[in-house]
């Protein structure tokens, strides 16, 4: 590595030498040369030497000498060139005003010349000159006229910056689709002539284009492509960047776990290159996340942070978007004040936004005409010669003046009063845009919280139908036995025989009612999973309890390979589930099928499975399954009959405990039912 570093310093310096030696050549050469035009053509090779080491004084002083010759020569190519490299020079010193004059002269030589090359080179220069100045229609107009000269040139170098100011004046004018055209024929000629950062730039600013006309699964793509490219040793900015919004992006399609993969990293490595910009991103991002989620105050929290950096930074759109997060997270917790407070702040920072990002561009622009050019030119030359005599004999027409200054006041006085009406009625305006933005949040806020009632209700009214249909099975069972006392069907010693049965059923129903009392009770008022670490065997075996009469009296084998493995999750909800799993294996099994109970560790997540050799599931019944719309239900294979929710709360049970279920089954081979439920608390 030491040897590579080594040689890299030395091929640099090299470079550095050879050509400060080339200058040194040129200037003593150029010392010696006669004042002509070989002279000129020799000092604008140095001029372009001293400009590509940036010593811009220097390459000045020779471009005024060589000008001034090139005018005693009148030597139209050296006028040409000086100029250019003029205005290249003013250009990088941030002098537009210099610049701009020096470039049309320079334009004015070359259409002299005849030299369209030439012409397009200015006219580019010219065009990215007005775009960085705001001015993207002239900007447009002359990076248009240009290209269509280098692409008949095929001048790869020229293409591509000329390409890029297209872009970039199409992006600043809301034309998105020419803006991703002409980055992807940047990004062409970028890997053409292995313009590496080229190539990162324009990759990155296609995926934020398709980001903006929301095909979000073609910004991934290239998000990725960019993150791909990037350099970890010199990219470390762009790649802050990317993956905030990468994230972003995967978050959209509600993939939480590639979002927070992309979003958690995208906020370590910012925070590790303290850069303010990308943790605004990330935060908004990941407080976003955690706020579908349920995450209330992780989101809280990472929001509030968000809101501290985009006032320090001045991040006006980061701005934005943390105030509708925060519009939503106080909606969620209802505290509907704070959620207008934050709902005023946004419209108020939306509308100064819109108002700043408004103006009206040209969209159908041609490039410029070069005759056109030359005839404005003269008659500039004409109309300036006669502007004095024109000018004086307007003055001297006083009748004429005071009918100018009369409709002027008189302009005036409509223009004030139209003002006054104006603001007179725009403040009514916003005061009823007000109120009617407060009552449209209140709506939106009341029917929002009416849907998560009803959801709520919908699932607690299928758990007590379900668990109510289970603790019938175990007082029935228990019912019987006292039935069969009763009517003298067996004898005392018999029924004392059966006394440790009865008094396990006994067990289990106690047991149910208890865990479901407590269950209902902590949860009544909402449906909140109480996550904690437990052993998920010690639920298979209490399960398993409540079943084994079942079992014996249809002769089913019943194979226990749990092992001890701890879940992170509701234990009243998973016992549920798992009882409700067992109860349909055993309901579905005929005589001497078999039942495989187990549980495994697999990536990370603890997998339980509930496997029988039973009747099977047909295939066009297995979507009917979890759908709690279907109310689905079959019989068993001894007629066994069901309320038709227990797969539905089921899954409505695991997914509020950051899990999943799914089956797999072959009519008459059996039936594969899998939970997966993680192992400890997610991480944000």
């Amino acid at each position: 590595m030491k040897q590579l570093l080594t040689l890299a310093v030395c091929l640099i310096s090299f470079a550095i030498f050879s050509q400060s030696e080339k200058i040194d050549e040129l200037t003593v050469q150029l010392a010696y040369q006669n004042a002509d035009s070989t002279k000129v053509d020799m000092s604008l090779v140095l001029i372009n030497e001293l400009y590509d080491t940036a010593d811009y004084d220097k390459a000045l002083l020779y471009v005024n000498q060589t000008s001034k010759l090139s005018k005693e020569l009148n030597y139209t190519k050296g006028l040409a060139e000086s100029s250019y490299l003029r205005a290249l020079i003013y250009t990088k010193q941030n002098d537009y005003f210099n610049a701009i004059d020096n470039y049309n002269k320079s334009r004015d030589y070359y259409l002299k010349l005849n030299d369209t090359l030439g012409v397009a080179k200015v006219s580019n220069s010219i065009g990215l000159i007005e775009i960085k100045r705001g001015n993207y229609a002239v900007g447009l107009q002359n990076s248009l006229s240009a290209i269509s000269i280098f692409e008949k040139k095929y001048l790869k170098d020229d293409l591509s910056a000329a390409y890029n100011n297209l872009a970039e004046a199409y992006y600043k004018t809301n034309q998105i689709d020419k803006a991703i055209e002409f980055n992807f024929k940047a990004l062409e000629v970028r890997k053409q002539i292995q313009d590496k950062d080229g190539i990162k730039a324009s990759t990155k600013n296609i995926a934020e284009l398709y980001s903006l006309l929301k095909e979000h699964r073609k910004a991934i793509e290239y998000y990725e492509k960019a993150l791909d490219i990037l350099n970890p040793n010199t990219d470390q900015d762009l790649r802050g960047e990317i993956l905030p919004k990468l994230g972003s992006e995967y978050l959209r399609f509600n993939e939480y776990e590639k979002a927070s993969e992309y979003l958690v990293e995208g906020l370590k490595y910012n925070r590790k290159q303290d850069n303010k910009e990308g943790i605004l991103r990330a935060l908004n991002a990941i407080g976003n996340l955690n706020l579908q989620n349920k995450k209330i105050k992780l989101a809280e929290r990472q929001l509030n942070e968000a809101y501290e950096i985009a006032k320090k930074v001045d991040n006006k759109s980061q701005l934005l978007e943390n105030y509708k997060l925060h519009i939503a997270l106080d909606s969620t917790r209802g505290y509907f004040q704070n959620a207008f407070f934050w709902q005023n702040k946004f419209y108020g920072l939306r509308d100064s936004l819109s108002r700043i990002n408004q103006p009206v561009f040209p969209t159908n622009i041609d490039p410029l005409d070069l005759n056109e050019i030359k005839a404005d030119a003269k008659d500039n030359i004409n109309s300036t010669a006669q502007e004095p005599a024109t000018t004086s004999s307007w003055i001297n027409n006083s009748w004429v003046l005071y009918v100018a200054v009369f409709a002027f006041a008189l302009l005036l006085g409509l223009l004030i009063y139209s003002l006054l009406q104006t603001k007179s009625y725009k403040d009514e305006l916003d005061k009823q845009k007000t109120k009617f933005a407060e009552e449209q949040a209140r709506t939106d806020v009341i029917v929002e919280q009416t849907h998560h009632l009803e959801e709520i209700n919908q699932v607690k009214d299928k758990l007590f139908s379900i668990v109510s249909h289970d603790l019938k099975d175990s007082i029935s069972s228990i019912k019987a036995f006292l039935d069969l006392l009763k009517e003298d069907s067996i004898s005392k010693d018999e029924f004392y025989e059966l006394i440790p049965e009865l008094s396990e059923n006994a067990d289990n129903a106690s047991s149910l009612l208890f865990n479901l009392l407590n269950w209902s009770k902590s949860q009544m008022q909402n449906l909140e999973p109480k996550a904690e670490l437990f052993n998920i065997q010690d639920v298979f075996h209490a399960k398993i309890a409540l079943v084994e009469q079942k079992v014996e009296d249809k002769r089913i084998v019943l194979i226990d390979e749990s092992q001890r493995d701890f879940v992170f999750a509701d234990r009243s909800m998973v016992e549920i589930v798992i009882q409700n799993l067992i109860t349909n294996a055993v309901k579905f099994s005929r005589t001497g099928d078999v039942i495989t109970i187990s549980n495994n560790d697999v990536n990370g997540k603890s997998l339980i499975c509930v496997e029988d050799t039973g009747v099977g599931i047909p295939k066009e019944n297995i979507d009917k399954l979890f759908a709690a719309h279907k109310n689905f239900t079959t019989a068993g294979t001894k007629n066994e009959k069901g309320t038709g929710l227990g797969l539905s709360i089921a899954k409505d049970l695991v997914e509020l405990n950051n899990g999943r279920i799914w089956v797999e089954s072959t009519q008459n081979v059996g039936s594969k039912f899998f939970v997966e439920l993680p192992k400890a608390e997610a991480k944000a």
